[in-house]
């Protein structure tokens, strides 16, 4: 198997997960009957004999090389595998809403979790999307996480927003916030605040807090050890989808997290 892998890797220099994957699904002890339906016999389901093992790399080797697709679709299961992996040991902090940072279903049976920056204009495009979504789907619950990653001005409005979520206005504020296309900025946050209805006093002694730092901090904690790239990103089920994906490709991801349970 060593040799496969030393083999694979000088024919194909590509990136090392790309090699693992390869390796995880030869160690799997699968691979050989997946691809071909060919399976050496193992006297008395024994060890492989040296010439058993170099029978099987050689069907391997030139499986790979007549059919050189199967690499990347080796990685990309390979990598819903850990994104799965993750979202499942970080499910409950990632679909426990903070405050009233939520809408739709209250217990729905699929969750949409949004991260999202108020400065970026693909979250802006997807709006309605997740708009109209919540619309049709009466089981669907949208929890929506401030991921400040376009500047100050982003972090001052996700601070906002997260003051918003305790006085129970987040969703005023989020839509405003989208509605207007203007770019945020402390002008535009200010007026967002007064938009929703908030306590301005509170609102601002909320913004210099610690608490709701820690907040922002644990959301950007949080998109980094799930590996997100940027805004937006929705974790649906066991799946993450990133950028502005758009209705059908959420509509799918809510049917296939649904048919999981």
């Amino acid at each position: 198997m060593i040799d496969i892998y030393r083999r694979l890797r000088a024919r194909w220099p590509l990136a090392a997960n790309i090699a693992g994957a390869i390796a995880l699904l030869l160690l799997a002890g699968g691979l050989l009957m997946l691809l071909t339906g060919r399976q050496p016999s193992i006297a008395n389901g024994g060890a492989l004999t040296k010439a058993q093992r170099e029978e099987v790399e050689k069907i391997v080797h030139d499986y790979i090389l007549a059919h050189p697709e199967i690499i990347p679709e080796a990685v990309n299961r390979l990598q819903a595998r850990e994104v799965s992996s993750l979202v499942s040991q970080n499910r409950e902090e990632i679909e426990t809403p903070y405050g009233s940072a939520w809408a739709g279903a209250k217990d729905g049976d699929v969750t949409l979790v949004e991260f999202f920056d108020y400065n970026c204009p693909y979250c802006r495009l997807s709006h309605p999307d997740v708009e109209r979504l919540m619309k049709e789907d009466k089981g669907l619950k949208v929890v929506y996480r401030d991921l400040p990653v376009l500047g100050e001005a982003s972090r001052e409005a996700a601070l906002a927003s997260l003051s918003a979520a305790e006085q129970g206005k987040y969703r005023a504020f989020y839509n405003w916030m989208f509605t207007d296309k203007a770019r945020v900025s402390t002008q535009k946050t200010i007026q967002g605040v007064r938009k929703a209805g908030l306590n301005e006093a509170r609102a601002a002694t909320d913004m210099k807090s610690e608490r709701l730092k820690r907040e922002i901090d644990k959301n950007l904690r949080l998109g980094n050890a799930l590996g997100l790239t940027g805004t937006p990103s929705y974790v649906i089920g066991n799946r993450i989808l990133s950028g502005a994906v758009g209705y059908d490709e959420l509509k799918k991801a809510i049917a296939e997290a649904r048919k999981e349970g």
